[in-house]
């Protein structure tokens, strides 16, 4: 029983020195040596999905180029919260993270489509929204997306986006719903 202890303690000190140690990457996000912050990033995009909860928290930081690095990070690392962080992040004020979070949107393919769509259909009034996924939609390379996403670009690209976009967004979820069912 005492071995259990100390070996229950011994995992609970590596995952305190892994917090640690990703507080610490995150906080290197943020300096103004530029090597430095790429090094933190690909240590964070190493460490993979455990990283995800930091990196979301940093793409609400004040500084527009740790939300960057933290929507770089996040386009290169796998998942359902990743991908739905970058969604969230296609609304960034900063036009660099919006484009960072659209590319990594694009190279998931089908697995960013369901969350992007449903953005649109719940918040097709942010015309920054509209442009990233006009990004995402017009860059696709699977043809067999695009075919599903095309009415919603060309509802990207009508007079009132607005109004159009939620409908041939619905559309096109169903459609990849009912493929994937």
């Amino acid at each position: 029983m005492d071995r259990l202890r100390k070996g229950a303690s011994q995992n609970k000190g590596r995952r305190s020195d892994q917090a640690a140690n990703m507080d610490l990457l995150i906080a290197e996000l943020t300096c103004n040596d530029v090597r430095k912050c790429r090094r933190a990033r690909q240590a964070l995009v190493s460490i993979g999905e455990k990283a995800v909860e930091p990196l979301i928290d940093a793409l609400a930081h004040r500084k527009g180029w740790v939300r960057w690095e933290a929507a770089k990070a996040l386009g290169q690392i796998r998942g359902q919260a990743a991908t739905d962080a970058l969604v969230h992040a296609l609304d960034d004020r900063n036009f660099d993270v919006r484009w960072l979070a659209a590319e990594g949107l694009i190279s998931r393919g089908r697995e960013g489509m369901i969350p992007l769509l449903q953005a649109l259909i719940a918040g097709s009034d942010s015309a920054w929204l509209r442009d990233g996924a006009h990004h995402v939609f017009h860059d696709l390379s699977d043809e067999g997306l695009k075919k599903h996403v095309r009415p919603v670009l060309a509802a990207l690209e009508e007079l009132d986006p607005a109004v159009e976009v939620p409908l041939a967004a619905r559309i096109a979820l169903e459609a990849l719903e009912r493929e994937a069912a």
